[in-house]
């Protein structure tokens, strides 16, 4: 080997180095290195003469795919001579891993190629570096299997990458299946998915497919496409055929035993490796938007039937592609959120598939030193079901009132200056108040999940139950304090149990601040001590005792409704581990949703309550129950208040719309819906309904309002009908009550507002985390129940006891539960989550059951026959009421 044959060998190595490092030798003990180099090129230069390089328009003479290819005839042995001959003569090799790299005289020598002549995909990115004589232009190359975007290789070989397309697969099956051997099918598939060049080339459609395509015409093609194109359009685009792409795939399945799965599973890792590199390093996407096709093919592989990709090479993928820059996540949401929901859905379960198995596989190593959040494939895969959650949700339509972020940001500051001017001093919030951080991807999205009521995957098939069975919450919430990963922060896996325990980690350590924050001004300042937010009220004055308090504690220090509640009934002597303050806020609720009192209607059909738009009470009243309702949620309190979902909506800062109407007055909804589906040409004469709406107040007496300008002038039709439903909508459900609720919800908010309340949960899991579930399933609480005293699951009088609980009614094991635990509402998460404690009580004897609803314990005497027992429960959970009645 001659001294330049040498030098240029040494080149693929030495460049990374610099270019005074190209004229070094390499060390006598490389010479392994250097065989094994060699061998490797005269195996590339072996396969192209009998492989070809898969490029229909290469115009390498020495490669089998060239249409002037002179060696058709030749054996496989003397083909094996002329690759020899080849690698000798340093001949051009078709291939995107060139290993010899050449110095940059020779790029600006006789071989130089043109820019119009560069690959559209490979652009080469120049680095001036100043040489110890002369300055000259350094290319920067990549090494094997990187994204040529970044660290290009050199033109001649750019311009042969090997690429798939669905014609060659297909021959290249036939062709397999004639010979009755794979080898060629696997080499190929372990090549191009080992590689994203060659990715990024394959299955691109015919239109912008031209290998012979330069980068300024690439860039005029796309120019004039986006100019044709709309804003959606150009937001889901991309140079893919999807369609080719999945019937290549269907076809690779048929082939029996998938003897290529193994070269696929190896080269997908190594792809997984390169491609995490560039993202977390570089930008790739900027570089060149077709580097998304990657992860568009590489999600179109039938995952279901590769048992092995699944396993082992899939999450590493969704491990890289977890690294993609939030505009990159955004833009593959919008393309897949045009795939359908069959895909999506299909999608949902194989990343599911991939975290349960981890979950099954690792079943031992779980416990306080390895944590789920510590698996990357687990928090990979989670990474990726975000950007399909989120394609679902613009996949599924969203509300016509989903507004910009910036629109909603301005809306929120102007409605909270309103409240401000209107609601006094009891309006106003902290000044270091700090609201919860909304998730990047949706900020970039401008979308929320309270913007899509349908969306294209149902919420619930996001969650997965097997994880919430093993995640400590605990660590998580800490994680999420750390800026580390957290489930929290992508809590669409997460069920409304799980999620509940989240803001209760949350409620607790903000309490704990505030009573920290107390102790301190006690020393520092002299004020007395106020760690808690106590509460006395006389039990026949119930409201008037509990609304003035709050009053006066939101008018001197909105934050102090932030600190942990204790409720005192004057004149009985209980300590408020939590029962006292179930019973306050279940009797506050009972009267204040009296239809007496007069602030909100109750409708008989539904039985829920809605706000009175003539009610006499000022907004201060609707502030302050707002409050109690606010109280409730941040103490982890079960409430039993009968809202229309539309009220939750509402509360998260969406505004009522038709479909509401269906929860409120289904009478109404349906009239309007007739109204909207009649076709009949005398809509006019069966209707006979202008723009104006009629209600009642309070004293039963007929008022009218005109929906629009002269509106008791104007009748519906087929033309103004939508417009008619829309507005009645509106007027019923958001301006006749607007004062009302506005003052309601900024009573919320003075407890709620730093709460990731808003983050966490949907409307309607907020309506179970206020009203609890409707579900009494006892069989799940006599599987939670724990015993104490001498009682045991197989004690006599247990048996008795679950025998007559089950033959209870409804109404009677509502009763029960009033009765041990202070509320009649079934917490999130079912009954099992209520800890009941059914302990002796003494011998048999005439005493009445007792309990402590602040501990959940029962206190039960051992009777002696099941009907004793029967009776003595009874008379205890009728007529039992307060604290202190033995």
């Amino acid at each position: 080997m001659n001294p330049d044959e040498k030098n240029s060998e040494q080149s693929g190595i030495s460049a990374a180095r610099g270019p005074n490092s190209l004229s070094e030798q390499i060390p006598e003990k490389e010479d392994g290195m250097k065989r094994a180099a060699a061998r490797q090129m005269i195996e590339k230069y072996y396969y192209q003469l009998t492989d070809g390089c898969g490029n229909e328009n290469c115009q390498n003479e020495d490669c089998a795919s060239c249409s002037s290819f002179a060696f058709k005839d030749k054996t496989k042995n003397e083909l094996a001579i002329k690759a020899i001959d080849l690698f000798k003569g340093k001949a051009d090799l078709c291939g995107s891993q060139p290993s010899k790299v050449p110095r940059a005289e020779n790029v600006a020598g006789p071989s130089k190629v043109s820019s119009e002549e560069k690959s559209p995909t490979a652009k080469v990115i120049t680095e001036e570096k100043p040489s110890s004589s002369k300055g000259q232009t350094t290319a920067l190359f990549s090494q094997q299997s990187t994204c040529n975007v970044i660290k290009p290789i050199p033109t001649s070989a750019a311009e042969t990458i090997n690429y798939l397309t669905e014609e060659k697969v297909l021959k290249l099956i036939k062709d397999c299946e004639e010979e009755n051997n794979w080898s060629k099918l696997i080499r190929v598939i372990g090549a191009t998915f080992n590689n994203a060049d060659s990715l990024i080339m394959s299955f691109r459609r015919k239109e912008v497919m031209t290998s012979s395509t330069s980068t300024v015409e690439e860039e005029k093609v796309s120019e004039q496409e986006r100019s044709q194109s709309s804003t959606c359009d150009r937001e889901t685009a991309h140079s893919l055929d999807l369609e080719a792409v999945r019937r290549t795939f269907r076809a690779l399945m048929k082939i029996p035993d998938l003897p290529y799965q193994g070269a696929l599973v190896n080269a997908l890792s190594s792809l997984s490796k390169n491609v995490e590199m560039e993202l977390r390093y570089r930008r790739p996407l900027e570089q060149n938007p077709n580097y998304m096709n990657i992860f568009l093919i590489v999600m179109e592989i039938p995952l279901d039937e590769h048992v092995d990709l699944l396993e082992n090479a899939f999450p590493e993928f969704c491990k890289a592609l977890g690294h993609m820059d939030v505009s990159g996540k955004a833009k593959l949401a919008k393309i897949w959120s045009t795939f359908g929901a069959e895909w999506l859905l299909q999608m949902t379960r194989t990343l599911h598939q991939v975290i349960t198995v981890r979950i099954a596989q690792n079943h031992g190593r779980w416990g306080r030193m390895y944590q789920l959040n510590d698996d990357e494939g687990i928090g990979g895969a989670t990474k990726v079901m975000k950007i399909l959650f989120y394609a679902s949700i613009i996949g599924g339509g969203l509300d016509p009132d989903a507004v910009l972020a910036e629109e909603k940001e301005t809306n929120e500051r102007e409605e909270s200056l309103q409240d401000m001017l209107q609601g006094g001093a009891v309006g106003h919030e902290h000044k270091d108040l700090i609201k919860p951080k909304e998730d990047p991807l949706a900020q970039e999205l401008k979308v929320s999940v309270l913007d899509c009521r349908k969306p294209l995957v149902p919420y619930d098939e996001f969650v997965n139950e097997l994880l919430n069975e093993y995640v400590d919450i605990e660590v998580d919430y800490k994680n999420k304090l750390e800026s580390k990963f957290s489930f929290m922060n992508h809590n669409f896996i997460l069920s409304t149990a799980s999620k509940h325990m989240c803001m209760y980690y949350d409620n607790r350590v903000r309490m704990f601040n505030e009573r920290r924050s107390s102790i301190l001004n006690t020393f520092l300042r002299g004020l007395p001590p106020t760690p808690f937010l106590r509460l006395r009220v006389r039990r026949d004055h119930l409201i008037d005792d509990a609304l003035v308090n709050l009053e006066m504690t939101a008018m001197d220090n909105p934050q102090d409704l932030k600190k942990q509640l204790i409720v005192e009934f004057e004149g009985e002597h209980a300590m408020d581990e939590g029962g006292v303050s179930k019973e306050f806020f279940q009797l506050v609720v009972e009267e204040i949703f009296n239809p007496d009192f007069g602030m909100f209607t109750y409708n008989e059909q539904t039985r829920q309550f809605w706000f009175n738009p003539t009610s006499f009470e000022n907004d201060g009243q609707f502030t302050l129950i707002g409050i109690v309702l606010g109280l409730a949620i941040y103490n982890s309190t079960i409430v039993d208040i009968h809202f229309p979902s539309v009220v939750y909506r509402k509360l998260m800062g969406k505004k009522g719309r038709f479909e509401d109407l269906k929860d409120l007055d289904p009478t109404l909804y349906a009239s309007l819906q007739h109204m909207l589906e009649y076709e009949g040409e005398d809509i006019e004469d069966v209707f006979m309904q202008p723009f104006k709406v009629g209600y009642k107040d309070v004293f039963g007496c007929d008022l009218t309002h005109e929906l629009k300008e002269r509106g008791g002038e104007m009748h519906v039709n087929h033309e103004n009908k939508e417009e008619f439903v829309e507005l009645y909508s509106d007027f019923m459900l958001n301006k006749s009550v607007e004062k009302q609720f506005r003052a309601f919800k900024r009573g919320f908010n003075l407890v709620t507002s730093e709460s990731p309340l808003r983050i966490l949960f949907r409307p309607e899991e907020v309506e179970v985390l206020i009203c609890g579930s409707t579900h009494f399933d006892f069989y799940d609480l006599q599987k939670s129940t724990e015993y104490d005293g001498g009682f045991t699951a197989d004690s006599p009088t247990i048996k008795h006891f679950w025998e007559i609980v089950h033959e209870f009614s409804e109404d009677q094991k509502r009763r029960l539960l009033q009765f041990t635990t202070g509320t009649d509402r079934v917490p999130v998460g079912g009954l099992t989550k209520i800890k009941l404690i059914i302990a002796r009580n003494g011998p048999d004897s005439d005493r009445l059951p007792t309990a402590h609803t602040c501990f959940n314990v029962l206190l039960l005497p051992d009777y002696c026959t099941k009907e004793k027992l029967k009776d003595r429960l009874e008379k205890a959970v009728d007529y039992s009421k307060g604290f202190g009645m033995l």
